[in-house]
């Protein structure tokens, strides 16, 4: 299949930009018909960090953002900046000469007043293609979870539990380290760094008609802010079909490495998966009466069955499949996290971070 070349630019160099400067380059082995790709610059605020990132990693220049924005070769940004400036940099770039698509990572913005401006933006410009990196809506387990939920087989959700846990930050110097993630939400924190992929998720299984009733605020160390978000867990309600659950995000629960959990219980059965098993899921149904197993591994069919599907998935492997569907149109009807999904990932972060305010008040007043 000939595809015009994917032109590519970088606005940051930081470790997530590592991620997806490998996965670009590993599309090849994994994929027989994405486009010819072409590295050709890399922006970063600084000029030693973008030059040696372009040096390593094979970019043929590297640019402050002026430069960047003026250069109009550049079809295909990826936006892989600190969370406070991916608004600013996503409206430097959308009208950007001969642009076909930007990939953006969440959080896609920082504040409600950016949220509306970018959906003023995309109407402006809406034949770029935009997709919002959740990379745990593309591993391999998870799209088969979604095609078995989106059959109905399971009935009418009536409840539901989601986690993504880990403990880096009970580390002083690991806390010294990463200063710009705890700003307050919706900016940083757990629930906008951690659990916005949590939500992201529970949005495709469920749709968007989800709204956030309560949440509560938890971790205090003497050289963190107060409002800095290091556990949260938030109550949601679907309008869409009643219902209800919790979602809860951390930073500092020891022991988790990097723990990622969902559980939905229906009336005609019930799904659940952990990364304490990435490569399989379970569900329940009524009709049965017993849980069912169901392994997965790295399935990528129809697209891809490289090196096998029966070897384990891991998180690098769910981000070259979001390289490969945001470069092509092949997405079999897969879930795809386009720039809505992304604004309303950004509302519930939002919502939570209102209700997060209001329960510091109430414990202070207590």
């Amino acid at each position: 299949m000939d595809q015009e070349k994917a032109i590519v630019g970088f606005i940051g160099s930081g470790g997530i930009a590592r991620s997806h400067a490998y996965s670009l380059n590993s599309l090849r082995y994994f994929y027989d018909d994405v486009p010819e790709i072409e590295l050709q610059a890399v922006c970063s605020a600084t000029k030693e960090s973008r030059t040696s990132f372009a040096k390593q990693f094979g970019f043929i220049k590297s640019y402050d953002l002026e430069e960047f924005v003026a250069e109009n070769k550049i079809n295909t940004v990826f936006i892989l900046s600190p969370n406070k400036v991916h608004y600013e940099h996503f409206k430097s770039v959308i009208g950007k000469t001969g642009l076909k698509r930007i990939y953006l990572e969440k959080p896609v913005c920082s504040n409600l007043e950016e949220e509306k401006a970018i959906a003023g933006l995309i109407q402006n410009h809406s034949a770029i293609k935009i997709q919002v990196g959740f990379q745990f809506l593309f591993s391999a387990t998870v799209r088969d979870m979604l095609v078995l939920w989106k059959s109905g087989k399971l009935g009418k959700p009536l409840h539901f539990d989601l986690k993504y846990w880990h403990s880096d930050y009970l580390r002083k110097e690991y806390r010294d380290r990463r200063q710009s993630r705890l700003t307050p939400a919706p900016e940083g924190g757990a629930m906008a760094d951690l659990g916005s992929h949590s939500l992201s998720l529970l949005i495709a299984f469920l749709g968007s008609r989800l709204r956030i009733t309560g949440a509560l605020q938890g971790g205090h160390f003497a050289d963190v802010n107060e409002d800095s978000d290091l556990f949260s867990l938030i109550n949601i309600y679907d309008d869409a079909t009643g219902a209800v659950g919790s979602l809860s995000a951390s930073r500092i629960s020891s022991g988790t490495g990097d723990y990622f959990s969902v559980e939905i219980y229906a009336q005609e059965g019930a799904l659940r998966y952990s990364t304490n098993s990435p490569d399989c899921f379970e569900f329940y149904t009524e009709e049965s009466g017993i849980w069912n197993r169901r392994m997965v591994g790295s399935n990528y069919k129809p697209f891809s069955s490289f090196p096998s599907a029966h070897v384990p998935p891991g998180w690098l492997r769910s981000m070259i499949h979001a390289h490969y569907l945001f470069l092509t149109d092949n997405n079999n009807k897969e879930f795809v996290p386009d720039i809505e999904h992304g604004l309303a990932v950004q509302r519930l972060v939002t919502q939570t971070a209102e209700q997060l305010k209001t329960f510091r008040k109430l414990t202070k007043s207590g």
